[in-house]
């Protein structure tokens, strides 16, 4: 079992900080009604939003409530969170992506999973990292992502290829599958945090730290993509491209293999004649482990002052929507991966072509594990010195020691 104990809330980002004093202000809760519970998302797009509310329905019936869906768009999530928060009306759970959770949690406004008898003990330490803000458990995961190296099973079988496993690997490879108007590998590395998401692999597995950007490991990193483009295995034009542009470029035949995530395969589906698969992403040497950023979203309880038993109901709902079989459907429809394990493994078996997400999601880990409410912070900060690097604006050493600069200026300028 998992021990963390409570600790206080450290100074965060403004909006945390208004969080803070929206729940900690005057005020009394608003009066609810108790036979109903509120859960919001951001599940705006069908067939989710339905899947979504068959769900919410079964749970609401076993514990005996009604449940409302509260669906808004994933970017006025947040917003929209603030402001409930400020009239006291926060829904009774809150489904937030896990790199929004810290703030939520620094603040105070969310309730200890374990204090509302949400255990810990079949989770993996990725699930676990993302709904976590410093030690303690605050989010729990129904289904969660990661990145993979998916391929050409054509392309790569023409021309002998076998599926790379490490950087070398990958880099001879990529080589011998640029030809043409396709390029060996499509990767996205946008200043924005599709580039970032992708760039983490190379860092972590590496082992590299957003907090230490200007280490060895760090710019080894750095060097080793930018190499690939320097060698003309990869396109110039990624520091342009979103994740869903590399799927295009993939299924168009410009790009031998790419990294990408899992919700592409509704579009690959799309089209029946190519052929792919995926594996992990390949790690400097081997024996190394490959880590990659986890991603998804998490299942939280609001602090709901003067209300305790609305809490002990909504993590009840939180439960019945997390159990093994919840997250197995979920997964399966949804194209992510169980967090538990008897559910990883199952899905395994019955989403094979998925199955090397289960092996990568095991050793992942949340972008705030580290960073915390700080993340965004660094997360600019390598954007900004991967597109430096891969534009020939700097070089990567120089590029990440100038992120390294910026981040310690901006949290000092904080402090």
């Amino acid at each position: 079992m998992h021990e963390h104990p409570h600790r206080p809330p450290r100074p965060v980002s403004a909006a945390a900080c208004a969080l803070a004093l929206a729940l900690t202000g005057a005020g009394c809760a608003a009066e609810r009604d108790p036979d109903v519970y509120t859960i919001m998302n951001s599940s705006t797009d069908e067939p989710y939003h339905t899947w979504d509310q068959e769900a919410m329905d079964s749970c609401g019936a076993r514990v005996g409530v009604e449940v409302r869906q509260i669906s808004v768009p994933a970017d006025q999530l947040v917003p929209k969170a603030l402001r409930m928060a400020s009239s006291n009306s926060l829904p009774d759970v809150l489904s937030v992506d896990g790199s929004d959770l810290p703030q939520f949690a620094a603040a105070g406004g969310l309730v200890p999973l374990e204090e509302v008898g949400l255990p810990t003990e079949d989770l993996s330490e990725g699930a676990l990292s993302i709904g976590s803000y410093e030690g303690v458990y605050y989010g729990a995961a129904r289904s969660v992502n990661s990145l993979g190296l998916f391929y050409d099973t054509d392309v790569l079988a023409e021309a002998g290829v076998e599926p790379p496993r490490t950087w070398e690997e990958l880099r001879t490879a990529a080589a011998e599958l640029t030809g043409g108007e396709r390029y060996g590998l499509a990767v996205s590395a946008l200043a924005t945090e599709d580039g970032v998401y992708q760039f983490l692999p190379w860092l972590w597995s590496n082992g590299g730290d957003e907090r230490e950007l200007a280490s060895p490991e760090s710019v080894e990193a750095l060097e080793y993509v930018t190499s690939l483009v320097e060698s003309g295995s990869v396109s110039p034009s990624v520091v342009n491209w979103t994740q869903a542009d590399v799927n295009d470029q993939f299924i168009a035949g410009n790009a031998a293999m790419m990294v990408n995530g899992p919700w592409q395969l509704p579009v690959l589906k799309e089209h029946p004649d190519l052929g792919w698969a995926v594996t992990e992403i390949p790690v400097p040497e081997a024996g190394d482990t490959s880590v990659a950023p986890i991603g998804g979203t998490t299942f939280t309880v609001p602090v709901n002052a003067g209300h305790p038993g609305r809490e002990r109901v909504a993590a009840e709902l939180v439960a019945c929507m997390t159990t093994a079989e919840a997250q197995l459907d979920w997964s399966t429809k949804g194209s992510n991966v169980p967090v538990a394990p008897e559910a990883a493994e199952r899905y395994r078996e019955e989403v094979p072509e998925l199955a090397p997400f289960v092996d990568q999601v095991r050793t992942a880990r949340s972008r705030t594990e580290h960073a915390g409410t700080e993340w965004n912070t660094y997360s600019q900060a390598i954007g900004t010195a991967l597109q430096a690097a891969l534009t020939g604006e700097a070089s990567p050493r120089d590029a990440m020691e100038g992120a390294q600069a910026r981040v310690e200026a901006e949290l000092e300028d904080r402090s």
